[in-house]
């Protein structure tokens, strides 16, 4: 607030006059005027006062808007998936900035009475400081969360080049052993006699003409060739599995044949005596499994004699070891291993 001054002149010329005319002015009235004027004199003193330590508010406001200010800058660059809150922080920093310029114009003698202005403000603040330090804790739970995963994503690509070598290695056995059979069991008609990868495996079709006679369950001698030829190439892979299929023609046995009663039993006949054939040509008896499939998996129609014949024949599947496939998918998944 302003006061106005004394007129010097008035009260120069009262101070004259009090000795000289002490009936005009009375005493009293002389003390009063002073008192007022030490009053006046306090009151400007204390306004002033007030004035600077508004400002020193003001100034101390205007800082720590600043460094809010710096601080949302700062947030906003770190994070833009945070941009929902980073939009409502923008508003409530709008807000602040207008509370600040309404201040602004509200200085000097409407300083005294803005003090709910300066309460607002502070929960503001305190709002604002208390949705950073919320929004910070959720960048670095983030951070947190996609370092993890990123973790997570490196050891899958690691198990994935793992299981991608293993399946090409894999490969790389396969097609090497078809090599090797295919070379071992090249003097062998082809007719009688094919070798093919399916499935990642290699198969060995023999036909019923190479190993057996009509309705027998021994094999011949030039079947024995083959399959002491096969059983040779089979001793130099003992990571390979054997499985030996018998298949026949859907035209059923009359009585009882060699021991067999039907189709499935003739066919699972000649498996066993081909799976003995080959151990005692030297591999080991826990790599072969013996199956007899009878008439159920013919590869043509059995409406004509060439389509019989082709039904009629003994299917030696080799199937590499995967091992190591199984280790790699049980470490990957966290499920127990097969045992094989």
């Amino acid at each position: 607030m302003r006061f106005k001054k004394p007129v010097p002149f008035l009260l120069g010329l009262g101070l004259l006059g009090a000795p000289a005319l002490p009936g005009c002015v009375p005493a009293r009235k002389y003390t009063d005027l002073q008192a007022r004027q030490t009053a006046d004199a306090q009151g400007k003193a204390q306004a002033e006062r007030q004035y600077r330590a508004a400002t020193a508010e003001l100034q101390k406001a205007t800082d720590a808007l600043a460094q809010l200010r710096f601080d949302y800058k700062r947030l906003e660059d770190d994070s833009l998936a945070s941009g929902q809150a980073l939009r409502q922080a923008r508003g409530l920093n709008h807000d602040l900035n207008e509370s600040y310029d309404h201040l602004l114009k509200n200085s000097g003698q409407e300083l005294a009475s803005k003090s709910s202005d300066y309460n607002k403000m502070a929960k503001d603040l305190a709002r604002r400081e208390a949705e950073l330090g919320a929004l910070d804790a959720s960048l670095r739970t983030s951070k947190t969360d996609n370092d993890r995963l990123a973790a997570g994503l490196q050891t899958r690509e690691a198990k994935l080049a793992e299981l991608t070598q293993a399946l090409a290695d894999k490969d790389r056995a396969v097609h090497d052993l078809k090599a090797r059979v295919s070379k071992a069991l090249l003097s062998f008609n082809a007719s009688d006699l094919q070798v093919k990868l399916k499935d990642g495996k290699v198969y060995v079709s023999l036909s019923e003409q190479l190993l057996f006679k009509s309705g027998s369950t021994k094999v011949d001698p030039k079947g024995q060739a083959a399959l002491r030829t096969l059983a040779t190439v089979l001793q130099e892979q003992p990571d390979v599995n054997v499985v030996v299929e018998g298949h026949t023609d859907s035209v059923p046995i009359r009585g009882v044949v060699n021991g067999a009663t039907d189709n499935w039993d003739l066919s699972a006949l000649r498996a066993t005596d081909i799976a003995r054939l080959l151990t005692a040509s030297g591999v080991a008896p826990a790599r072969i499994t013996a199956a007899g499939r009878g008439q159920y998996v013919p590869v043509a129609p059995n409406d004509t004699a060439p389509n019989k014949a082709l039904n009629r024949r003994t299917e030696i599947i080799l199937t590499p070891k995967l091992d190591e496939l199984f280790q790699i998918l049980g470490s990957s998944s966290g499920a127990p291993v097969p045992d094989k």
